[in-house]
């Protein structure tokens, strides 16, 4: 008897590769794989950054030992009111201060690195390939040597007997014989210094991938400079700009490093007030408290330039 039934033969590589993309359009496999993929960033991101914070989060509210040192695990707002400069004392408003111009010289800090790092990324992404890669090391270069030891340099660099300090008098800007640092000046350029890279890099890669034909068609129009960088340039550019921000601001905010070394300690910023609290007077709950503060408002601070970013674009 003639058998009429085909042999199925085991499916090829290319039978076994049709099944495997079948398997992925299905709902539960994608769940499944998708949750293989991320579980283990998942699981860094919770021990390295979730896990912290909580932990942060509670020894906030917890007290000083007597004896100093130690956590005495009873919870209560005394940390937060004292925070804000209320005490046994009375009302003081120097933390209130100290916030707000850490806020104040970060916000100053970004704005200077935008300010510079918007041309000099242009400038970059202009040049031949050669060139740009050798600028971009030089950019780069910084970042390979600690903080501690580049401001130590700038340190160095900005003492009165060099001509940074000599142009600096020339300019009007201090007296014959004075020295830019201990001081806000030498704080600033010690900040933009050590952030600058971080507003470059960002801003490089839009202008890199650039669409220079609305550039060109701009001008076919005859749009004016301005009209012509709010169309057709800015607009390209505003995923570096904003990552830019992000990335400057939020390490401008928290420094100390900058502020202690040029400004030899006569100049209080909250990542200055969180140093003290955790090494000098070892009182952990109230630098864990000022730590969530300082994280609050960056976080409200980066809110409002996100809101006020957006707005901007819906009436652009």
């Amino acid at each position: 008897m003639e058998n009429n039934s085909e042999t199925k033969e085991p499916p090829g590589r290319q039978g076994r590769l049709m099944l495997w993309y079948g398997q992925l359009t299905t709902r539960r496999t994608l769940l499944l794989r998708g949750f293989a993929f991320s579980s283990i960033p998942a699981l860094w991101l919770t021990l390295l950054l979730v896990a912290p914070t909580l932990v942060l989060a509670v020894v906030a509210f917890a007290q000083r030992s007597a004896l100093g040192g130690d956590i005495d695990w009873t919870f209560s707002l005394r940390n937060f009111w004292s925070l804000l400069g209320y005490s046994s004392f009375g009302w003081s408003s120097a933390m209130l201060r100290i916030i707000g111009m850490s806020i104040f010289m970060a916000a100053v800090t970004t704005i200077l690195c935008l300010l510079l790092a918007y041309p000099l990324a242009f400038f970059i992404a202009t040049r031949r390939q050669g060139t740009r890669y050798l600028l971009l090391a030089l950019i780069m270069v910084p970042l390979c040597t600690n903080l501690v030891i580049r401001t130590y340099g700038w340190q160095l660099l900005l003492m009165n007997q060099l001509p940074i300090a000599k142009l600096a008098v020339w300019l009007g800007l201090i007296g014959e014989g004075e020295s830019l640092y201990p001081g806000w000046p030498a704080i600033f350029v010690g900040m933009v210094a050590g952030f600058l890279p971080f507003s470059v890099l960002p801003i490089y890669t839009n202008a890199e991938r650039l669409d220079w034909s609305l550039v060109e068609a701009a001008q076919d129009l005859y749009s004016g400079r301005w009209r012509l960088f709010r169309h057709a340039i800015l607009p390209q550019t505003t995923p570096g700009l904003a990552a830019a921000v992000i990335l400057t601001f939020i390490p401008a905010m928290g420094t100390f490093v900058v502020s202690d070394i040029l400004g030899l300690r006569k100049f209080m910023l909250i990542g200055n007030k969180i140093e003290q609290s955790f090494i000098t007077a070892r009182d952990i709950p109230s630098g864990s408290m000022t730590s969530m503060v300082l994280m609050l408002c960056t976080l409200v601070v980066l809110m409002a330039f996100r809101r006020y970013w957006t707005k901007s674009e819906v009436v652009g």
